[in-house]
């Protein structure tokens, strides 16, 4: 599901060198595809709070996959945020779900829990690859092609479907909710998460475009800079599991935090090919709190994984969409390197906000089947 979330910020230049759109009409699509999504996603928390709905998995991605694929047949403005808009709707369908399945899997693990969240960042990381090769090639017109890995992807989900669920109501028949939520301390995590996510959109709307400004590069040097950043994040999901069974959750977070402030001001001031290391360092300290994020959110509300889980998982991140359209003005008006830099803020604000965070022990909690 997450390389058509990817894809959508690896249209952009396509979408800007095709159609002449502008910085603040490339990232309105980006703005599409979080907008709805962002609504709905808690929305869907909710539902499968009530019950599981494993279905929602193949269903979602097909979703997904359809309104990415259909974004590039039409030279209209409006149709275009449609159909990214219902690959956001899609997007927000399947968070839920997964997350509340990961948990029951996982068992509170946090490095399970990076693992299952590695899989979204790999699918971050294919979608420049898999856009350039569909787009690349033959222009927009192609991107139907784009709707294969979300049909095959499905089909492959069916098989585990039924012994998925069987599983999920099992487990669920013998949970019983420990604790109680902690609704101050989640407000906390969803803000520094909506952080996060306004650099990290930000910076993968625009660091294609950037990055070729920067290395006086072509297309390849800002899909290349666009697969780092992606791609960095696998390590950083990993890493910080692993982290995170050596100290606290929230310590590791809060150090990661740390990394990214750097990190951020180094994309945004250091011009060359110095800026892909420092593209590689801010996915992984961006990435290193993404999984450990999606259990504190979950231990802080362990009677509402699901709610939980959309909004860490869906809600906070899509948010970030929002603000793309603000940078891509300011690029407008201004310079990209402009319009980033005060994205160097946002890991700071975060680190703040973690820094008044406890850490919530783990609670066993009662899945709905």
């Amino acid at each position: 599901m997450d390389v058509y979330q990817g894809s959508v910020a690896s249209l952009v230049p396509f979408f800007i060198a095709e159609r002449a759109y502008t910085y603040a009409a490339a990232s309105g699509i980006v703005l599409a595809a979080s907008l709805l999504s962002s609504l709905v996603q808690p929305l869907f928390g909710a539902l499968t709070d009530r019950r599981a709905l494993p279905w929602l998995l193949p269903a979602s991605t097909i979703l997904g996959g359809l309104g990415i694929a259909l974004s590039g047949i039409s030279g209209s403005y409006p149709l275009t945020l449609a159909f990214v808009a219902v690959s956001g709707i899609g997007v927000a369908a399947y968070h839920p779900e997964s997350a509340r399945v990961a948990r029951i899997a996982s068992r509170g693990s946090h490095t399970a829990m990076g693992w299952f969240s590695l899989g979204g960042n790999i699918g971050f990381a294919v979608a420049p690859i898999m856009v350039a090769a569909v787009v690349a090639t033959g222009g927009l017109r192609l991107s139907p092609l784009l709707l294969v890995p979300a049909l095959a992807g499905s089909v492959l989900c069916l098989p585990v479907l039924r012994a998925l669920d069987t599983e999920t109501r099992t487990r669920a028949s013998t949970a019983v909710h420990v604790g109680t939520n902690d609704n101050a301390s989640f407000a906390k995590l969803s803000f520094a998460v909506v952080c996060r996510s306004i650099v990290f959109i930000g910076l993968s709307t625009f660091i294609s475009l950037y990055a070729q400004e920067r290395t006086s590069g072509g297309a390849t040097a800002g899909a290349a800079a666009l697969f780092i950043l992606y791609l960095g994040g696998a390590a950083g999901t990993l890493l910080g599991g692993r982290l995170a069974n050596r100290w606290d959750r929230v310590t590791v977070v809060r150090r990661a935090y740390l990394i990214s402030v750097v990190a951020v001001t180094g994309i945004v001031l250091i011009p060359g090919p110095a800026l892909y290391l420092f593209v590689a360092l801010t996915s992984a300290g961006l990435y290193m709190p993404f999984s450990l994020q999606i259990t504190l959110g979950q231990d802080y509300l362990p009677s509402r994984v699901g709610t939980a889980s959309g909004v860490t998982l869906g809600l906070a991140v899509s948010i970030g969409g929002i603000v793309s359209p603000i940078v891509g003005s300011i690029a407008d008006a201004a310079s990209l390197q402009v319009a980033l830099a005060p994205l160097i803020a946002m890991p700071a604000v975060s680190w703040l906000l973690f820094r008044r965070l406890p850490e919530p022990t783990a609670s066993v909690t009662a899945v709905p089947a």
